[in-house]
Order: C-alpha cells, then structure tokens, then sequence
C-alpha cells in the first residue's frame, strides 16, 4: 500500500460542523431575500445536480436557486450572497482536531495523500487556499469531474494522479453516496471511520452506504495504529 485517499466531509473536516450546514445557509439567503427553509429546500432538492457541476460556479448556482423560490436578485444582492454562501461553507469545512497533523505526519512516513469529495463549487474555488491543498498531493472533485461517488472514474482519477495503482491505495471515509462500496469496486482497500463521538452527523449523509468495510476506526487519528497492524 503507497497511497491513502481521504473523503473531505466529516472526514478531514469536524464532524460536528456538519450539524451547522443549514445555519451556514441562513446569511445566504437573507442576502437574496429568500426565506431560509425556501432556500434549504431548493439546495436540498438541487444536490445531485450541484455537486456535478450543472448549474456552473457559485454566483450561477446562486441566482438558479434565487429564482426556483420566484426571486430575481439585482447584482449588489447576488455579489452579497455569494460573499455570504462561501463564508458559510468555511464555517462547515473547518479541519476536524488532529487532521492536519495526522497529513503531515502521513506524509512524512512517505505516504501518497490523495481527496475524493463530492462538492459542489465553493469547496472548489476556495480549495488553494484552504489548509488542506498543500498537504494533499492530488484532489479529486465532483463538481469538476462531471461525476459523483460511487462512480468508478473518481477513484481511477485518483488513483492515478496519485501515481499509484487503485490496489495500492486505502480509501479513508464516513461513509455516505455509498463511497466505501465505490472504493471496494475500484481497487482500494476501505476504512470506516465511524465518527462515533457524533453520530447527528450521518443523518446528513446523502445515499447511505449499504456496504460496511471490515476495517473501522472511530475517530481518524486511530488511522495510523490500523495501517500498522494491517501492514
């Protein structure tokens, strides 16, 4: 094994800023004029087509859900709403303690680090600099690739911009858009991590994933014992 690659979500980022995703909505809307469970719904509902990349960068994507809840935002409010929607989503990507560390460490031990996430544009545009690009050798996004977990092609993607074989590489994630399952077909070798110390967290967790990895860890700083005991 010479590679790991990490889902992003819940996985590098806290668990527990998932509980505040719909509150990171609430600025967003305000700026648009848009009640704040009209906007939910409509983001909610447009997840699978955000995430690859169908209604283009943020301040596109904003304006369509503007107008799926019959509102025509003037420019000044679109401007202010992607200003808010991209403080929202920093506020949800905050890294989970002990993360960044664990990649530093990760890569010091000589380990090819690589990202699988289904994201929609913010993560995207804000991803060089965000505290993870640098300690990541290769990311694979969603919103860029036109595709989403489990789909083969992000983990063949991956893999090989990695320089590395699929079999060669562990995939770490919470689970979730049945990614385990996808990494299982690809090649990879699977880690849980099953964020046990937060479990509201997997009730935000689109397409739940049916297959359960052997290996699992609670938190992720437990993953360096399992890669030892597993070598």
């Amino acid at each position: 094994m010479r590679a790991i690659v990490f889902d992003f979500f819940g996985t590098l980022t806290d668990p527990a800023a998932e509980a505040h995703r719909r509150a990171s909505f609430a600025g967003t809307a305000e700026a648009l004029g848009v009640p704040l469970a009209d906007f939910w719904a409509v983001m909610a509902a447009s997840f699978p087509e955000r995430i690859v990349g169908s209604y283009g960068d943020t301040r596109h994507t904003l304006l369509a859900m503007a107008r799926r809840c019959g509102v025509e935002p003037t420019g000044d409010r679109l401007d202010a709403a992607v200003a808010a929607q991209r403080a929202g989503a920093e506020r949800v990507r905050v890294p989970r303690p002990g993360a960044l560390e664990l990649l530093d460490r990760l890569r010091t031990q000589g380990w090819r680090l690589g990202l699988i996430s289904d994201c929609s544009s913010e993560l995207c545009e804000a991803w060089p600099t965000t505290p993870y690009a640098s300690r990541l050798d290769a990311a694979v996004f969603s919103w860029q690739e036109g595709c989403r977990k489990p789909d083969p092609r992000l983990y063949a993607t991956a893999a090989d911009r990695l320089g590395v074989a699929a079999a060669d590489c562990w995939f770490v994630g919470d689970g979730g858009s049945r990614e385990h399952d996808g990494a299982r077909r690809a090649g990879m070798r699977p880690v849980l991590v099953t964020n046990a110390a937060h479990p509201g967290a997997a009730m935000l967790r689109a397409d739940p994933d049916s297959y359960r990895p052997a290996l699992t860890i609670d938190d992720l700083v437990e993953l360096p014992a399992l890669l030892v005991s597993t070598s």
